[in-house]
């Protein structure tokens, strides 16, 4: 039989993806089959599948930890936020509609057959899978519907672990107070707490670890100690992006924050290397004019973020880069920027129209309704670089600029660069994974001696390590009920 442990945090970022991520590392290291679930996700920052869909960026961290290929079923529920109030939701991987957040929460235990399907797919080839909730356990004024917390685990009669974070002060209270006011039948099915991000002693915390064993009745696992070097993971949460800037090289590489960047870990293997500077500029702040680079992110709302970014002045920053001779790169919605238009005749990511791009690419694009998936090996036309990565898109571009190629995936072309070679543009998210293209790219700035993907896999045993040391698997383990 599989066995099966969720872990719910008292809040939102109590590192609840980083522990799940760790746990499937150490498990594998033992030799079991392990799968990570996440019944319901909310992120721009999303990955493609071997099975041709996406899921959340962190669950396809966690299927890498376990050593596993990422499938839809890891994630079957994916919300990517298109606006204030509404989200493009995806199903088994794939786009099936775009709803206002009102809309969303009235119709998601419509989902709950697909989010059990999904778990049971898993179940066949799994010795253990571990769940993460989403948000915080707490939020009893959702609880109805609910798919991503207490209403999957009595749908599925998963034990949980409930993880707070300690640095942020008040942990004994998140834990004790999220016990009292969750239903008593979703209590029930809480077996621990577990301390987490822990800083100094833990010594000085035992008195406090016996308290919430007296308050709560249950076993209180850690304190796990802060992880140091989590950093060098890909990130999935935008509030990552509060501490994103790095470096202090000389080759420096200017972003725009967009108020819907999406799949922005296509920057950690800049910020790893130490000749390179990465400026993440928030809004309201003037491109810096020493940037040797501006690169154009990803954009979960292409038009709207192409006028935020007029907005803030960005687009007059950017001819000016231009003019002066600096480099431009836009990745995906970026991309579209960088050509003469944007049409969505199809309304579909909101009222349907044109927007004038930012004309430094000879290219059009229009959006449409079907999302290109799909993992990528092409050769960047350039420097003759292997590239891997892979196309999440809904738009079609063209135009005479295509005559001047990015890329060749195949004998197709990719991308577009401009005739003076300053300005390019490609679908191709995670291209400067590639060590050999991301040496060629930065020249002298890139260290000959990194390589980003092996830099993941040391860090991801790094953390199982830490695990090792600081938690009770085995009491853990115990914990995990048979499905």
């Amino acid at each position: 039989m599989t066995k099966a442990l969720m872990f719910m945090g008292t809040g939102s970022d109590v590192g609840k993806s980083l522990i799940v991520a760790g746990l499937c590392r150490a498990l594998a290291n033992r030799g079991l089959s392990v799968a990570p679930f996440k019944p319901q996700n909310m992120s721009n920052n999303a990955a493609v599948t071997e099975d041709g869909g996406e899921i959340g960026r962190a669950q396809a961290l966690q299927a890498r930890a376990a050593r596993r290929a990422p499938v839809t079923a890891m994630n079957p529920v994916l919300l990517k936020p298109e606006g204030e109030t509404g989200s493009q939701v995806v199903v088994r991987g794939q786009r099936r509609a775009s709803l206002s957040a009102r809309q969303y929460w009235s119709d998601r235990a419509q989902l709950l057959p697909e989010v059990l399907n999904a778990f049971e797919e898993l179940s066949a080839t799994s010795d253990i899978i571990l769940v993460e909730g989403a948000g915080s356990a707490s939020e009893v004024n959702l609880r109805r519907g609910d798919i991503a917390n207490f209403g999957f685990a009595q749908a599925a009669q998963v034990p949980v672990v409930l993880i707070g974070d300690i640095h942020r002060g008040g942990v004994i209270a998140s834990i004790v107070g999220t016990l009292a006011v969750i239903d008593r039948e979703d209590a029930a099915l809480v077996r621990a707490s577990l301390i987490n991000k822990f800083f100094g002693d833990p010594a000085l915390f035992e008195s406090g670890k016996a308290f919430l064993v007296e308050r709560t009745g249950l076993p209180c696992l850690g304190p796990v100690p802060h992880f140091a070097d989590a950093y060098r993971l890909p990130a999935e949460d935008a509030l990552a992006l509060e501490a994103y800037s790095a470096g202090q090289g000389s080759f420096h590489i200017a972003v725009p924050r967009l108020p819907r960047i999406a799949n922005f870990d296509d920057l950690d293997p800049l910020r790893a290397e130490t000749g390179v500077t990465v400026t993440l500029v928030q809004p309201g702040t003037p491109l810096p004019r020493d940037a040797d680079l501006v690169l154009l992110p990803g954009s979960k709302s292409t038009r709207a973020d192409l006028r935020a970014l007029r907005q803030n002045g960005w687009d007059i920053d950017i001819a000016a880069h231009h003019r002066a001779g600096g480099l431009v790169l836009g990745v995906c919605g970026g991309y579209q920027m960088l050509g003469k238009t944007i049409a969505d005749p199809h309304g579909i990511e909101g009222a349907p129209g044109t927007s004038e791009g930012l004309g430094l690419l000879n290219v059009d694009t229009v959006l449409a309704p079907t999302k290109q998936l799909r993992l990528e090996r092409g050769i960047h036309l350039n420097t003759g670089q292997e590239l891997l990565g892979y196309h999440m898109h809904m738009g079609i571009t063209s135009g005479a600029g295509r005559a001047r190629p990015f890329a060749r995936i195949g004998a197709e072309p990719e991308g577009t660069v401009s005739g003076d070679g300053l300005v390019m543009g490609t679908y191709l998210h995670g291209l400067f994974a590639a060590d050999g293209f991301r040496r060629a790219f930065l020249g002298n700035a890139a260290s000959p001696d990194l390589s980003y993907e092996t830099g993941i896999e040391t860090t991801l045993d790094a953390l199982a390590a830490h695990l090792e040391r600081h938690l009770d698997i085995d009491a853990l383990l115990a914990l995990a009920a048979e499905i």
